[in-house]
């Protein structure tokens, strides 16, 4: 879906294409028949397609919540399918449907490749893993900024003497998390988490001063109101460059790049310029992540929440999946101490 069809060119968001495709993959797990993942796809498109607007302006945690609902309407979407209930049909190439009114119009034709009959389901192999916990136009730049402080550190050069840094990147980096959405949240270290996951002019300012990058330390409030970092922070700007955004749509995946050009001038006239097309652990990139690094994320996002025994239960589970009689072992505990801490807010419906 993501390489047959472009949501973002019209701002919507991109769990209508988890939905479906989180339908197709339980139906396809399930072994039903076809009629019914087609009914179950189109509900779940039905009911999951949302605009980007709530990954724009002053950002709420419904933004981190929006992909697991898409999982959990698709869920529901496949129980009711199997049950019999139908769905609105066609749906994205209906009169009145997606395609018509929410993408490129009634007379467009998107071409989305599928697997054959008995070919190898490998198309997650191409996924574009995120190493950082932030938005993934802000993965390379992360990377570059880490490299950029390292090689300016040793240079023996200083931060506070930084005149202006301007990131030349996409239209859709520009426009989503830089200067080109005109959102003064972006600027704001008093915004929420979700609105500084938004704002590469934030996050690059962090992992250049950090050369570092954490789920939890670089969005702390703290960190996020270090005077040194506002100011620094509020000196970067993003500028489209029309051959990024050429490279943010090609179609040829050894082209395809999410990166950016970072130029720092300082107050001497000196300017160090330095650029990354792809995430370093791309498939591409400099470090692509194989499974040491996906247990080292699990790890590090587990930690002081999932016991360690439990991790290591979860993993030997994980990595034996093929042999498992029992799916629930890849289910996570997480610690009583933990649970415990689990906030209970008054005032709902129930």
């Amino acid at each position: 879906l993501v390489r047959g069809i472009c949501l973002h060119e019209h701002k919507i968001d991109h769990v209508a294409h988890l939905g479906p495709s989180a339908a197709a993959g339980i139906g396809t797990l399930l072994d039903l028949d076809v009629d019914t993942i087609y009914q179950a796809v189109g509900q779940a498109l039905h009911t999951t397609t949302a605009t980007r607007q709530s990954r724009k302006g002053l950002i709420s945690s419904w933004k981190a919540f929006a992909p697991a609902f898409a999982g959990k309407m698709a869920i529901e979407a496949v129980d009711r399918a199997m049950r019999g209930e139908g769905a609105p049909a066609p749906i994205w190439e209906g009169e009145d449907g997606v395609i018509a009114w929410l993408l490129s119009g009634p007379d467009h034709e998107y071409t989305v490749p599928l697997p054959g009959e008995g070919e190898g389901k490998r198309a997650i192999l191409d996924t574009y893993t995120k190493e950082h916990s932030a938005e993934y136009q802000s993965q390379a730049p992360i990377d570059l900024a880490r490299r950029m402080g390292e090689q300016l550190a040793a240079d023996g050069r200083d931060l506070r003497d930084v005149e202006s840094i301007v990131l030349h990147t996409s239209h859709h980096t520009h426009y989503v998390i830089g200067t080109g959405s005109n959102d003064p949240q972006k600027f704001d270290p008093s915004a929420s988490r979700e609105t500084l996951d938004h704002s590469i002019m934030y996050i690059f300012a962090v992992a250049l001063e950090d050369r570092a990058w954490h789920h939890e330390r670089s969005y702390a409030p703290e960190r996020a109101n270090r005077p040194e970092t506002i100011e620094l922070w509020r000196k970067i700007s993003t500028v489209e460059d029309p051959e990024w955004t050429r490279r943010y749509h090609s179609a040829d995946p050894d082209e395809k790049a999410f990166g950016a050009r970072a130029v720092i001038t300082f107050r001497d006239g000196t300017v160090v310029e330095d650029e990354l097309a792809v995430a370093d652990a791309h498939p591409l990139g400099a470090r692509p992540f194989a499974r040491e690094q996906y247990i080292a994320k699990f790890r590090t996002l587990a930690e002081g929440i999932v016991p360690q025994a439990e991790q290591d239960r979860f993993l030997a589970a994980a990595e034996n999946t093929e042999n498992l009689s029992d799916l629930s072992e890849l289910n996570i505990e997480l610690g009583e101490d933990v649970l415990a801490k689990a906030p209970t807010i008054p005032g709902g419906l129930f």
